[in-house]
């Protein structure tokens, strides 16, 4: 079985840094993209927005298309036991209203990252690259 899910790379900018938007979990502690499921009729580029609505706060706009990951997932909580292939999609966005405040309770914790501490803060490493390429089009 095949998984497909969507999110972003949200970034803002002063004048010399790049921030990006990034997602924690206190238990087991992680520090993920904003990314989910597309629901029913959804395209994956709504699937995106929505999701890092939900997850973020924060409203978005999609600038471009940027690249997928792909990995197994042997833990999924709907498909025990199961080994599944899982893509995601991402989209280099850029915030236009919303804040922090308002991310849904799927994490503890939303808050802007240094762009330059991504390879730090990040729990996985295809999220790492994937920052990494869509920086190199902002």
């Amino acid at each position: 079985m095949n998984l497909t899910s969507a999110g972003g790379i949200v970034y803002r900018k002063d004048s010399s840094t790049i921030f990006i938007a990034v997602c924690g979990r206190k238990k087991p502690k992680t520090f993920n993209l904003p990314k989910g499921t597309p629901n029913i009729g959804e395209s994956i580029e709504e699937t995106a927005i929505r999701e890092v609505a939900e997850e973020t706060g924060l409203e978005v706009r999609t600038i471009q298309y940027i690249d997928s990951v792909s990995y197994w997932v042997t833990n999924h909580p709907d498909y025990q036991g199961q080994r599944l292939h899982k893509k995601v999609y991402y989209y280099l966005m850029e915030p236009t209203g919303g804040d922090f405040s308002k991310h849904d309770e799927e994490f503890d914790t939303v808050e802007w990252v240094d762009s330059a501490k991504i390879p730090d803060i990040l729990t996985y490493e295809n999220e790492v690259e994937i920052v990494q390429k869509g920086l190199s089009l902002v």
